[in-house]
């Protein structure tokens, strides 16, 4: 095979694979409960959150919609939240889109299983192979899994009457941050979370529900200005002395 068909790695069993992406798929599928519950909970009807599952698929855009609309948000800024936090699917689709090739006809069914999850099996893999086939089971077992469990979650809610009183709103935020915490390897990835913790937080209270989600977006690029001004800052101390030194 040539290099840009394989990925340019070592082969990697495929059993092996489908094992990793099974597993993925299992835990984070299973979360679809806490969804259910919390949109439920939020006051959409059983039908309307296990239409957000099947149609949005993308877990933190719904956990940030029903949390804002749980907060008495209006709905189109609980939705420009939810956009806001799936527009990061849009750039794992470039990378994927040259890692899998797919054929045209697959891309537009494909690109509705682009997510966090998906994005990280698929890019774990050495050959091309074994992303596709990361991809595709890790994103059918999650679709599957995710589905079944909303709608569980979603009926439980109806018999476990107010969900306030069991605690269960702060499902959503928990289930969130497990997920997200894993994936904060960087200093500047973890500057990015704390400032839009910060700013999150700070404005919950001063305004309106979904809003501050938004004004939360704008921690990535400060940091990103920050680090390329202090990135600037150095080449130019750098440039100085040796320029010093030449005289």
């Amino acid at each position: 095979m040539r290099a840009e068909e394989t990925g340019g790695g070592a082969r990697k069993p495929d059993a092996a694979v489908v094992r990793d992406a099974l597993g993925v798929g299992v835990a984070v599928g299973l979360s679809g409960f806490a969804f259910g519950v919390t949109s439920a909970g939020s006051g959409l009807t059983v039908l309307q959150t296990c239409a957000l599952s099947l149609l949005v698929f993308t877990g933190a855009s719904q956990f940030a919609l029903v949390g804002a609309l749980a907060g008495g948000g209006n709905p189109f800024t609980a939705a420009a939240g939810a956009f806001f936090l799936g527009v990061r699917n849009a750039f794992y689709g470039l990378r994927l889109s040259q890692l899998l090739a797919l054929p045209r006809a697959v891309r537009p069914f494909a690109a509705h299983w682009v997510i966090d999850e998906t994005a990280a099996v698929s890019l774990a893999q050495p050959t091309r192979r074994s992303a596709r086939i990361g991809f595709t089971v890790t994103g059918l077992t999650l679709y599957v899994l995710w589905n079944l469990t909303t709608l569980l979650g979603a009926l439980g809610a109806e018999a476990l009457g107010d969900t306030d009183a069991w605690g269960i709103d702060a499902a959503g935020p928990a289930v969130f941050l497990a997920l997200l915490a894993p994936m904060l390897k960087s200093t500047t990835e973890r500057a990015v979370a704390g400032i839009a913790v910060v700013l999150g937080l700070g404005l919950l209270p001063v305004l309106p529900a979904g809003v501050p989600v938004l004004v939360a977006a704008l921690a990535a690029p400060a940091v990103l200005w920050a680090e390329g001004h202090k990135r600037g800052d150095r080449r130019a101390s750098r440039r100085a002395s040796q320029g010093g030194e030449h005289r």
